[in-house]
């Protein structure tokens, strides 16, 4: 059986899925230097695992030309997927829904610390070997909202708790009016949803307004739950007192961007879902969906 990974990042995971699907698969990583229509055209595959790279009507017309049979997200999120597209070739999508959960909320809660202790400020501060500042702020009996109570956010839920924090959740059901009271009385607010019409640009600039002054912004679901611009002119006012960041609106991000050097802004290289752990689970996930393929199963976590 053909398999292609094309994501840009975590080199661990085709690896990883080379040792366990054995010898009788072929599991090769798309070279980026080539549209993935021209990849897919030159050397078709069976099974498809997109990661962080776009599949369009494109690509799937193409995929599909070639023969294939799956297309199996090694992560959670399918916002990068046509499925009406894979459901109209006939093509069923499976993602890895709770595998990296763990992972993404424990980045979540580091990013909360790194916020609060002003992270930024303190590495500037050692740098020059000023003592004991900036004074942080605790987390403990700071209330939290967490938007998008799913696997990751319940546990993110659970840790934030542990922590002594008060925490509040909204999600799909939650009307605009009521997320912005939460957000209202929010001394830090999570975003841990999926990437929909009605989750993007959702932290507007009406939204951050409605924040304290003083709240925590952290966002590992994708960069597009927050409106970039509201964003900065939130900072550049003196709004916020810290943002983390784990995704970003343009991926691979720019680096010198200036808003990444922002003195209450905090950054990981969308890192926050890659453990050994979480890529043990990714691939039980695949290489369970891959048998079930071949032997005529019920795929797991099928989505379209």
């Amino acid at each position: 059986m053909q398999l292609l990974f094309c994501g840009s990042g975590w080199p661990e995971v085709p690896a990883l899925l080379a040792r366990r699907l054995g010898p009788d698969h072929h599991l090769r990583t798309w070279d980026r230097r080539r549209p993935l229509v021209d990849e897919l055209a030159a050397a078709p595959v069976d099974v498809l695992l997109p990661s962080n790279a776009p599949v369009d009507a494109a690509v799937l017309a193409a995929a599909a030309a070639g023969g294939l049979r799956l297309v199996q997200q090694p992560a959670a999120g399918t916002d990068g997927i046509d499925l009406a597209a894979a459901r109209a070739h006939g093509v069923p999508v499976c993602n890895a829904p709770g595998a990296n959960q763990v992972a993404v909320a424990e980045a979540a809660l580091l990013l909360l610390l790194l916020c609060a202790r002003r992270w930024p400020e303190a590495r500037a501060a050692f740098a020059a070997g000023v003592i004991g500042s900036p004074p942080g702020t605790e987390l403990a009996g700071a209330t939290l909202l967490v938007v998008g109570p799913g696997r990751t956010g319940g546990a993110l839920v659970e840790r934030a708790r542990a922590l002594g924090m008060v925490v509040r959740t909204a999600g799909s059901r939650t009307t605009r009016a009521e997320l912005l009271a939460e957000l209202a009385r929010a001394d830090a607010v999570c975003l841990s949803c999926p990437l929909s019409p009605a989750t993007r640009g959702l932290l507007d600039a009406r939204a951050l307004a409605t924040l304290p002054a003083h709240a925590l912004v952290v966002n590992v679901a994708r960069g597009a739950v927050i409106d970039r611009d509201a964003l900065v002119a939130a900072l550049d006012r003196g709004h916020l007192g810290g943002v983390g960041l784990d995704v970003f609106w343009e991926e691979p991000w720019d680096p010198a961007d200036p808003l990444f050097a922002h003195p209450r802004v905090v950054t990981l290289p969308h890192v926050a879902g890659s453990t050994t752990q979480a890529f043990d689970r990714i691939a039980d996930i695949v290489v369970d969906n891959v048998g079930r393929l071949q032997r005529g199963e019920a795929l797991r976590h099928r989505i379209a």
